[in-house]
């Protein structure tokens, strides 16, 4: 990534833009691996209380992420996913930040959930001050283990929501 290039993070509903992503996630890790194509991927997007923001790079879809907004882990970032074309370009790092000040707008807790063969996504969460919580075995599929990841400023009850 060069210093002079534009970088746009914004908020998508766009069915189109919404099938890319899909795409994306289907053709890299760690979706190969737990064997999950583009139907299943394009699944993940559906529900109530879920933000999907792109981040784009010289006009073209270079990532995104969705973001739970309610419930009882307001604050996950279900699904982050760097076109591989754009892997190392420090994308990664700009929308964990991204997420993070959106997040601590409501919440005093951003989870994150990585499949523990997902070396370089755990060593990039870590540096980021993300702490493991749990292990989630057989949670996305038979045979492989979720890591449930959080960085917090503090507990729910008496959080100021900031706006």
């Amino acid at each position: 990534m060069t210093s002079h290039e534009k970088i746009i993070i914004r908020l998508t509903k766009d069915p189109q833009e919404i099938a890319v992503c899909a795409r994306m996630m289907s053709v890299s890790d760690p979706w190969i691996t737990l064997e999950m194509n583009w139907e299943q991927c394009l699944k993940g997007f559906e529900g109530e209380y879920k933000e999907i923001y792109l981040v784009e790079a010289e006009n073209n879809i270079a990532g995104f992420v969705i973001i739970q907004t309610s419930g009882t882990f307001s604050g996950y970032i279900q699904t982050i996913c760097i076109d591989e074309a754009f892997r190392g370009m420090g994308f990664g790092k700009k929308l964990l930040q991204y997420c993070e000040e959106r997040i601590l707008k409501f919440s005093p807790n951003v989870f994150i959930c990585v499949s523990s063969f997902n070396k370089g996504a755990i060593k990039l969460y870590y540096k980021f001050g993300f702490k493991l919580v749990g292990e989630l075995d057989n949670f996305v599929k038979e045979g492989f283990t979720e890591l449930l990841l959080r960085k917090t400023v503090g507990p729910r009850v008496g959080y100021r929501i900031h706006k």
